[in-house]
């Protein structure tokens, strides 16, 4: 059994793809009183049928109280505040404000309040992209936003990330592709990736918030892959048989902007695909040494991302 471990985290946006991983290794690692505020119904769900111990609150963070419950009074002795709430995709510019900002404004006023000691805010490498967007730019006013709260804090920022629950990028493209024929790739499909194993993010978040380390630092995947050999290794990991198809860059956005027309809420959209393309290299820090993590190999990464019994067959929903 693990060590019991006291001091109450609140984690913002719990219910997503780091919040559910992160939950995961909190409660193996002995961490007991667990607070998640999340406003996606669905994801919360699963989040409280894995982990029944949890206090789990379904509230939306641009609000500063729905008429049921404050959420800010959750911060009340608060050790470590994890944000992680964010609005990652999408086709409507407001979501991204009132996610990004809107809803971290009022969670810092909550925190500077209850006097939080410490946050962990999950910040993004598109704040350090060529890429301009709705994500990017929302992503860097919030990272701005937490800097200059004036709590401790440590801010990091992650490439590409994968693993268990992840409802968009290769966790998407992965169960697309075991229902296509053919899988396509945009142009060449020689875009330079940096993915990063949400395992290994989760484990560095944990070490982060036990030795109160502060400052900013990229956290990149070490291995550089092409983006048609990342999708050729998903395969692999998945035993998906699609065939991987080049499809000409102007077709494959032609297509996107039509499939827009009747998703309001697509999984991959003309954003992304230009985000996708753009030529963008992003530091490599040694974060195994400086947070004493192991970084798990890629391929190793994906095997237990898709291959897992339990987890692997775990979705999230948009």
């Amino acid at each position: 059994m693990p060590e019991t471990r006291r001091g109450k985290i609140v984690v913002t946006g719990g219910a997503g793809l780091v919040g559910q991983n992160l939950i995961l290794r909190l409660e193996a690692k002995g961490f007991t009183e667990i607070v998640v505020i999340d406003k996606h119904p669905t994801n919360i769900r699963i989040l409280e049928e894995y982990h029944p111990s949890v206090r789990v609150l379904h509230r939306d963070l641009a609000e500063t109280n729905d008429g049921i419950h404050s959420w800010a009074e959750e911060f009340a002795g608060c050790e470590t505040l994890i944000i992680a709430h964010a609005q990652i995709g999408g086709i409507i510019g407001a979501e991204f404000v009132r996610n990004n900002i809107v809803a971290t404004e009022r969670v810092l006023e909550a925190a500077v309040r209850y006097k939080v000691p410490y946050i962990v805010s999950i910040s993004s490498s598109v704040v350090n992209s060529m890429a301009v967007d709705n994500y990017t730019e929302t992503k860097k006013a919030q990272e701005g936003l937490v800097a200059a709260c004036g709590i401790p804090q440590v801010t990091l920022r992650p490439t590409l990330m994968f693993g268990w629950f992840d409802r968009k990028h290769l966790g998407w493209l992965a169960r697309f592709m075991k229902r296509v024929p053919v899988f396509p790739i945009p142009g060449s499909g020689r875009f330079l990736r940096q993915p990063l194993f949400a395992g290994d993010f989760c484990e560095i978040i944990i070490s982060a918030l036990l030795n109160k380390t502060t400052g900013t630092y990229n956290i990149t995947g070490l291995e550089r892959i092409d983006y048609i050999d990342l999708i050729r290794a998903v395969k692999k990991a998945t035993g998906a048989v699609a065939r991987i198809q080049r499809v000409p860059y102007s077709l494959f956005k032609a297509l996107l902007k039509v499939n827009a027309l009747v998703d309001k809420n697509p999984a991959f959209t003309v954003g992304q695909l230009e985000a996708l393309v753009t030529p963008d290299v992003f530091e490599v820090i040694d974060w195994p040494g400086i947070f004493g993590v192991r970084a798990t190999p890629l391929q190793q990464a994906l095997d237990a991302t898709f291959r897992d019994p339990m987890y692997s067959q775990v979705t999230l929903d948009f």
